[in-house]
């Protein structure tokens, strides 16, 4: 037994909370950041670090290096060596670093949509062009179309792929022979790979993620990996993550970009943080998942039983709950709006991650469980309010 709380929420209004910035009756559950306190290890350290009272330029230890090398082998069976490891501000600023410095504009960098809607940021403002490889999605689950991949990858002015390894918003996990295929196309038309794999810790009890490094040597030299402790840990406000390069040549040019981008140099906390999460995070991050994954439970039972037209799609990462409301035919923008306007419950519109997201909405399950059981009662009443207005 362990004695973490999660069933105790924690009120976040008045604390500058992106996510909590909403009118008084309003529920959100949209962003992804979770309403947990971090890990007590966490906690501590950053505490600590205060009580210094003296926050001048960081330099990273190797104390932080160790921590990424020893988590990665314990945790997913991959060995990192410590020259491949770059500290970076956060995985969405090496993103759009990386996007400049491998590749010119107008190229094409190509995604898998529905998709985390920030790689379209990344791609668009740094005036290249989105190309989309829509996964399949059959019989209430998704998979890669691998002629349609192949097709685009062809493409002489397709140079980057960003893959999502777990999947957001769909929560998949990608499989080893899934992995090994995406490498073997990209190697062969000399697209690189760059891997946002954020969210790799926060999987079902008894599911692993497979890093895209780990394999094969095609993926291994032909790749770069963006990893933090800020999903699973709730850290995203501190501005600390890692890209691994195991390539040297490739590893030159995004230490490159990142330092002439400026992102390349950790506040006062970030490395503190980090440490503890992977030192000492690692019996609450276990006892975390097994609530999350209660929590996605509840809502795929929940939406079965009381909401008729809509679906959860089952998924084994991520604490976002991906759901199919394809029979309202409504787009997901509208009826987002509707069920804020109308119960205060605040989701993400899936039209924003492309491809079929047009009829999905996406809910944040990171909550306790009374919130999370506020959450679809609201949801409830705005699907079903909808009906009734539209006649569905």
């Amino acid at each position: 037994m362990n004695n973490f709380d999660f069933d105790r929420p924690v009120d976040r209004r008045g604390t500058n909370s992106l996510k909590w910035d909403v009118e008084e009756n309003e529920l959100p559950m949209w962003v992804a950041d979770m309403d947990f306190q971090t890990a007590p290890a966490v906690r501590q350290a950053i505490l600590k670090r205060a009580e210094h009272g003296v926050f001048g330029y960081t330099i990273v230890p190797d104390a932080w290096y160790e921590a990424y090398r020893t988590w990665w082998k314990a945790r997913h069976d991959f060995e990192i060596e410590k020259d491949w490891l770059i500290f970076c501000t956060g995985v969405v600023p090496a993103i759009s670093s990386i996007v400049r410095k491998l590749t010119t504009p107008a190229e094409k960098v190509l995604i898998q949509t529905p998709v985390y809607n920030i790689f379209f940021n990344s791609i668009l403002n740094n005036g290249r062009v989105v190309l989309e490889s829509p996964l399949a999605y059959e019989s209430g689950a998704y998979q890669i179309d691998f002629d349609d991949l192949e097709e685009k990858l062809a493409d002489p002015q397709t140079t980057l792929m960003i893959l999502c390894n777990p999947h957001n918003p769909v929560g998949k996990i990608w499989d080893v022979k899934t992995l090994e295929r995406i490498g073997e196309l990209c190697w062969k038309h000399h697209v690189c790979v760059l891997s946002d794999e954020i969210h790799c810790d926060i999987t079902a009890p008894g599911c692993s993620y497979v890093p895209f490094a780990s394999v094969s040597q095609k993926c291994r030299e032909n790749s770069i990996t963006c990893i933090a402790p800020t999903k699973a840990f709730n850290l995203a406000g501190l501005q600390t993550a890692a890209v691994v390069v195991p390539d040297p040549v490739l590893r030159h040019k995004v230490w490159r970009g990142l330092n002439t981008d400026e992102v390349a140099e950790p506040n006062a906390f970030a490395i503190d943080a980090a440490v503890a999460a992977f030192t000492e995070g690692g019996e609450w991050l276990d006892a975390l998942c097994a609530y999350l994954f209660e929590n996605k439970r509840l809502v795929e039972e929940y939406v079965a039983k009381e909401i008729p037209n809509v679906t959860a799609v089952p998924s084994q990462a991520t604490y976002l709950s991906w759901l199919d409301c394809t029979a309202l035919s409504a787009p997901a923008e509208a009826l987002a709006a509707f069920i804020r306007e109308k119960t205060g419950l605040y989701l993400s519109s899936g039209e924003q991650y492309g491809g079929q997201g047009k009829w999905f909405l996406r809910l944040n399950d990171a909550c306790s469980r009374s919130v999370l059981e506020d959450g679809l009662h609201r949801l409830k009443e705005g699907i079903a309010l909808y009906r009734k207005e539209k006649g569905v």
